[in-house]
């Protein structure tokens, strides 16, 4: 079929107009409609997305499924994905109908809660999936519009605060992403993401303001997108929002922003970043490397003396993407696969987490890890999945975070050995605050009285966790699933990263003649 990735784009998008246009009311039929609409449509959107996966050629690097319309005033309609941008689209695609099975008992404001989950899914599908720079920039700005309601609208008692902050960062560092763009265009002549790969932007070392810029307007292009998708991944020190946002949301909405909508950032990198801008990206790799080591033990640090739990997970999160960022600018093959595979693993470990979470808060109204203890010996189960997504999260040998933070670590081994070894350290670290959080959670006596009467998780509880822990197990044992369909197109970037280099003595001549 040719028009198949657009099926799996707006499928989400037609299902929210659906609801927006025909369902009226607010009683308990309409709500119950509400639910089974977006189940629907998200599932049949997972359907559909395999059907991709199955005719999607792994030993081909360039774009598949393309589809390319021109539209009025010169806009352009053009949709594909390779081997790196179908994982993501899959991992989307996967998870929404569990996030939709999560808030299966919300009561407030149904209708509008399964419209925002759907036209958000459409957007950050279509995120991964556009070949267009404007079209990529709509989808991506667009995704601002409904993760930012759900956080004001459903959210905590800072919810309005913590929504604020979040639109604000993001759509401040767009500004600058938007700039470049635009800058792109008048260069290129072009808003084609295809014929911008190729594309041989300037990189001769320019002047301005008697500062001399190494990687010219590579390097000036680069900066604009950082500041866009380093918001967006986050990267310590533009990572504030994060952790408000995360507390504040509501748990469903938690797991899209950790598990895909922040991967925006990590695939913008490898998109934009080292696919249009090599040298302006290895002139600053250096930078971005030590940044990445220093977000790992910082946020992990941080999360180890964190009382909510919430929170401890969300500075756990930005420590994880920061393993991201170091395979991203080790700009070697297992780097990059490693990051590509860490952003898939995280997704499924952190939707598990804060699952966990989840299942505490809305049971006992509580986030503080001191109103918990003892909990094991009353919900078993609960206490099996917390402590596999836990040693997931703390890259335990036979799971999916083990293969990411492994592959991220060989590659930045190549590429800078004291950020290799700095970083390693965060693997310590999370063994430290992950199992002393488990500990204070789920064993000691139970003493606590609001706790005595604890239930362990319902069959819906189950159903939800059950495909997120199968996902980690299977990625772990055998990661060729990923590695397979990410191979071609990761060595493409990483031979034409490597090729669009000069020698470093060319660099180190250009750098002298450019002080003279």
């Amino acid at each position: 079929m040719d028009n198949l990735l657009s099926i799996v784009t707006f499928v989400p998008a037609i299902a929210a107009l659906i609801l927006a246009v025909f369902l009226r009311g607010d009683d308990a039929a309409a709500r119950r409609n509400a639910r089974w609409l977006a189940m629907l449509a998200t599932g049949a959107t997972f359907v559909i997305s395999l059907f991709l996966y199955a005719q999607f050629d792994n030993e081909t690097a360039g774009f598949q499924f393309v589809e390319e319309h021109r539209w009025i005033a010169g806009l352009h309609y053009k949709l594909g994905v390779d081997g790196i941008s179908i994982l993501f689209v899959l991992l989307t695609t996967f998870l929404m109908p569990i996030v939709i099975a999560a808030c299966w008992k919300v009561e407030h404001r149904v209708k509008e809660l399964m419209i925002a989950y759907l036209v958000l899914e459409t957007l950050m599908i279509g995120v991964f999936s556009a070949l267009d720079m404007v079209l990529f920039y709509m989808f991506f700005e667009g995704t601002l519009i409904p993760a930012s309601l759900m956080i004001g609208i459903w959210g905590g008692k800072q919810r309005l605060y913590a929504a604020f902050k979040f639109f604000l960062y993001t759509f401040a560092g767009s500004v600058l992403m938007l700039v470049a763009m635009i800058a792109m265009y008048y260069d290129a002549g072009t808003t084609d993401m295809v014929a911008l790969l190729q594309h041989d932007f300037a990189s001769s070392p320019i002047t301005v303001g008697g500062l001399t810029i190494v990687g010219g307007v590579q390097t000036l292009l680069f900066l604009g997108f950082l500041a866009s998708f380093a918001v967006k991944l986050p990267m310590w020190p533009l990572h504030t929002w994060q952790p408000d946002a995360y507390v504040q949301a509501p748990t469903a909405a938690t797991v899209v922003l950790s598990a895909i909508l922040v991967k925006m950032g990590g695939y913008g990198f490898l998109r934009f970043s080292l696919g249009m801008f090599p040298v302006g990206a290895d002139t600053l790799s250096t930078l971005m490397l030590w940044l990445s080591a220093i977000a790992i033990v910082y946020t992990s640090l941080v999360a180890f003396v964190q009382h909510d739990i919430k929170r401890l997970i969300a500075y756990s999160s930005i420590a994880h993407m920061g393993f991201v960022t170091l395979g991203v600018f080790s700009g070697n093959q297992q780097g990059i696969d490693g990051a590509v595979f860490q952003m898939i693993s995280h997704g499924f470990i952190s939707a598990g987490l804060f699952f966990c979470a989840g299942v505490l808060i809305d049971r006992f109204r509580a986030q503080d890890i001191d109103a918990f203890g003892g909990l094991a010996a009353r919900m078993p189960t609960y206490a099996l999945l917390f402590m596999f997504f836990t040693m997931a999260n703390v890259g335990l040998p036979g799971t999916s975070g083990f293969v990411g933070e492994f592959l991220t670590l060989l590659g930045a081994f190549q590429a800078n050995t004291w950020v290799a070894l700095v970083s390693t350290t965060g693997i310590i670290f999370a063994a430290a605050y992950g199992l002393r959080f488990y500990r204070r959670v789920m064993f000691g006596d139970l003493i606590k009285e609001a706790l005595k009467g604890a239930k362990d998780l319902s069959g819906r509880e189950k159903a939800i966790f059950a495909p997120l822990a199968i996902m980690v197990l299977v990625l772990g044992i055998y990661p060729a699933l990923i590695t397979d369909v990410i191979s071609s197109s990761t060595a493409h970037l990483t031979q034409t990263y490597q090729a669009a280099l000069p020698s470093s003595e060319g660099v180190q001549a250009a750098m002298i003649e450019a002080a003279r």
